[in-house]
């Protein structure tokens, strides 16, 4: 085998100081949970650990002093030891997908098959934890951006039309508590329906009760489980199993409230994250700013909100949180910019 080059050289001792610092955050991530969820991280690491291996044993005596990950991989590294949340899984995850492995020969097929696995190992991971704030999340993030675009609308559009300082500043705190508390309402609707229709979807543990007494001839326990989507030998196959004894009738333990979240705690989130979106376009009124001056720092103010929540939205999906940004951005700024023009209009009409 022919000596590497140095180019080659300096490349293998990047995907090793990766692999170190990939591994050290599998390892920061696992130290902050328990149970299958720790032994996963910590066979991530593992694997991790044999990529090391590998570009230490191309490297040789050039391996020389361990270099730094790069900017993404410490960042990360950080965030894993300080908060180790969904957003850090989110981010592991965008980091798998950007494995270099795929069109390097020198790392090894098994190598770049590992990192695709890897992807959706954490991807599961990251899946769950979103699960889980699906609920009150969901409200908090998408009740601030309405917020945020919705009192941006009104109050350039009323502002636009010439009216005084004091009734654009009324204009907009109506709008923030209007919309706020119809917010608030729509959203503890809209999860205390779900849930509702949850619980009737969900199997009567008392029907349990009911077994001993059936009759065994006509076995209607297997209709039971042919209704919950078994086909009919393994439903007859399971009820046998349940009236002889060995087995259980009793639903499996259902996740299904823990996914919708509760309606009182989404309506609140939804109220206080509207609110706080809706109070920034009319900051500058507050400070008793006017006219264009006011206009221009409410729309700044919103700009960089917005580029805010459509990072975490990018962050939480495992997506480009630039890209998140700017739709966000784009979204909200097209949306004022209409009512903006629609005030203008209405008035130079009225002037």
């Amino acid at each position: 085998m022919s000596a590497p080059t140095k180019p080659q050289v300096r490349r293998w001792r990047r995907y090793l100081a990766a692999e170190r610092a990939e591994a050290a955050v599998y390892r920061d991530l696992a130290s902050r949970r328990t149970g299958e969820e720790r032994e996963i991280l910590l066979a991530l690491a593992e694997a991790e650990g044999r990529h090391e291996q590998h570009w230490i044993g191309l490297l040789g005596d050039q391996a020389g002093r361990s270099l730094r990950g790069d900017i993404r991989t410490r960042l990360l590294g950080w965030l894993a030891r300080r908060f180790g949340s969904v957003f850090v899984l989110a981010l592991a995850q965008r980091a798998e997908a950007r494995s270099p492995y795929e069109g390097d020969d020198d790392a090894t097929d098994a190598m770049a098959a590992d990192e695709r696995i890897h992807e959706e190992v954490v991807r599961a991971l990251a899946t769950r934890g979103r699960q889980r704030l699906s609920g009150t999340f969901r409200a908090a993030v998408f009740g601030a951006n309405d917020g945020l675009v919705s009192n941006l609308a009104l109050v350039l559009g009323i502002s636009a039309a010439g009216v005084p300082n004091h009734v654009v500043l009324l204009s907009g705190v109506a709008g923030l508590l209007a919309g706020a508390l119809s917010m608030g309402a729509g959203e503890y609707v809209s999860v205390r329906s779900q849930r509702e229709l949850h619980e009737a979807s969900t199997p009567d543990p008392a029907a349990a009760a009911s077994v001993p007494d059936l009759d065994v001839d006509a076995n209607e326990l297997a209709l039971v489980y042919r209704a919950r989507g078994l086909s009919p030998a393994d439903a007859q196959a399971h009820a046998d199993e349940v009236l002889a004894g060995r087995g259980s009738s009793a639903p499996s333990k259902d996740e299904g409230h823990d996914t919708i979240g509760s309606a009182l705690g989404a309506a609140v989130s939804s109220f206080c994250f509207f609110a706080s979106g809706a109070i920034i376009p009319v900051l500058p009124y507050l400070l008793g700013a006017q006219g264009l001056t006011a206009v221009i720092i409410a729309s700044v103010l919103v700009g960089l909100a917005l580029v805010g929540t459509g990072s975490v939205v990018g962050l939480l999906s495992g997506a480009s949180p630039l890209k998140r940004a700017m739709r966000q951005l784009a979204i909200g700024f097209g949306a004022a910019g209409a009512t903006y023009l629609l005030g203008l209009l209405f008035g130079v009409s009225t002037a």
